[in-house]
């Protein structure tokens, strides 16, 4: 049965995003990397001193991962790049479905061996995203084809099973992962949300294998056991969380994106902080933020 908890929540950021997305705990800093695509923003968090930097990287960007010392690995609209975190410096890597210019990518993230994995979006009418992976030699493999939102990416702690979100069809789904080859098989259905009025957008995992999900328009963060079954819903004062990840020093805190984007004044009225970060204090570690291996 699924408890409906608050924890101490705090509002560390008031970024007032229009689509904060894509966190990631740099521990070698103890920083928290995030994104706001529309404004093509990557932005540095200090939890410590409470100062956020950003850089402007010139396009819509849906998601980061470190890449070795002050550089970010980026998905821009239809590109992979380098970031130079200390000069803001944009280094372009490949270009990928250029051919498709009513996609862009969307989610991202570097498994426990260093590889990117990307996904892109697309219009609701034509079910022509795919997920991507990006490997440290330069190689691109098609992952999975025929997804509307790509979103929400992990892995287990036993790195037995991949998880992947395609949001518009509200459901969580789960694969079989190889670690060594990095393939994915025997998809299925992990969480159905059809009965719900909101989508699974961002997620992250912890040490004991709960996936915590950011819902949209949901104004909650929901945790399921390894079995798919809620077991906590963390109410939010936002209506459009996004996205969250584990940081902080012993990987407890839980850091989540929220967005503005698309909600009307009344809305914004009722969910005010739409836009900003937030942060919680759990009772669970979770797994680290993997850095692409290049």
């Amino acid at each position: 049965m699924s408890q409906v908890l608050q924890y101490p929540l705090y509002n560390v950021l008031e970024s007032r995003a229009r689509l904060g997305e894509s966190p990631i705990w740099d521990s070698t800093q103890n920083l928290l990397y995030w994104i706001d695509i529309h404004n093509h923003r990557v932005h540095q968090f200090n939890p410590a001193t409470g100062k956020d930097l950003f850089f402007d990287v010139g396009d819509v960007v849906g998601a980061i991962a470190t890449a070795g010392k002050d550089r970010l690995i980026m998905a821009l609209r239809h590109h992979l790049a380098f970031l130079n975190t200390q000069t803001g410096e944009v280094t372009p890597i490949l270009e990928i479905e250029a051919n498709l210019p009513d996609n862009r990518f969307n989610d991202g993230k570097c498994d426990p061996q260093g590889r990117f994995w990307i996904g892109s979006m697309c219009s609701l009418e034509k079910p022509q995203a795919s997920l991507y992976r990006y490997d440290a030699d330069g190689s691109l493999q098609i992952m999975e084809t025929g997804l509307t939102i790509s979103n929400g990416l992990g892995w287990s702690p036993d790195q037995k099973t991949f998880y992947l979100s395609d949001s518009p069809q509200q459901k969580i789904y789960a694969y079989d992962f190889n670690s060594v080859t990095g393939s994915i098989t025997n998809r299925r259905i992990f969480v159905d949300l059809t009965h719900e009025s909101f989508y699974p957008d961002g997620l992250t995992i912890d040490s004991q294998g709960n996936i915590w999900s950011a819902m949209w328009d949901g104004w909650c963060v929901i945790r399921f056991n390894p079995k798919g079954e809620e077991i906590l819903r963390i109410k939010l004062p936002v209506q459009v969380p996004t996205s969250c990840t584990f940081g902080g020093e012993d990987l407890q805190t839980l850091y989540i994106t929220t967005a503005s984007v698309g909600l009307s004044q009344g809305e914004i009225e009722k969910s005010f902080y739409s836009g900003d970060l937030f942060a919680l204090q759990t009772d669970v570690s979770g797994l680290p933020s993997y850095d692409f291996e290049k």
